[in-house]
């Protein structure tokens, strides 16, 4: 437990360096369109570059594909509830998002592929959504804004009987409203 503590409060203390040093590159993107802008001397041109400096910042993170927030899948190996690394910078997106909107909560699904009772893969599929739920709170989530649910086996992301579709199966899915 400790170690896993230590380790999200590294990737903590990284993405945080990380997310300085991007800051000011985008500042300076917005200045040198500032400085453009001036030289035209145009109300017109001025107001032309403005809608192109906003329309990424009020695109939706949530659904753009190239952003990480459009993720919402860990996936667990076979009889496991344990979050993988792979998946901590992911959780810690959703987690600095949820932070900048106080006012979202979301909803965490487990899923099962479809061996093992059908009791044992609803209790595994809400471990693992409540696995997801603990990296979150760790990072500063209320755990009053995360619901868990367990689907077990029910919702297959792929209905083949074979590993790569129980594969796909071995999941928890962040949703957040209206999805």
């Amino acid at each position: 437990m400790n170690r896993i503590a230590a380790c999200l409060a590294v990737a903590l203390i990284a993405a945080g360096c990380a997310s300085k040093e991007k800051q000011p590159d985008a500042a300076v993107t917005d200045r040198s369109a500032g400085t453009t802008q001036p030289s035209t001397a145009t109300g017109q041109g001025s107001s032309s570059t403005t809608p192109r400096t906003t329309q990424p910042v009020t695109g939706n993170p949530l659904t753009d594909p190239n952003n990480v927030l459009s993720k919402r899948s860990v996936y667990f190996d076979y009889d496991s509830n344990a979050v993988k690394d792979e998946y901590r910078n992911m959780i810690q997106a959703h987690a600095r998002y949820l932070g900048d909107n106080r006012n979202t909560n979301i909803r965490i699904e487990g899923n099962c592929d479809e061996r093992g009772s059908r009791e044992y893969n609803l209790a595994l599929g809400q471990r693992r959504a409540e696995a997801v739920k603990r990296v979150m709170t760790v990072m500063g989530v209320g755990d009053n804004r995360i619901e868990t649910v367990s689907y077990g086996e029910e919702k297959p992301k792929n209905p083949g009987h074979d590993e790569a579709a129980w594969a796909q199966n071995r999941r928890a899915d962040i949703r957040y409203p209206g999805e």
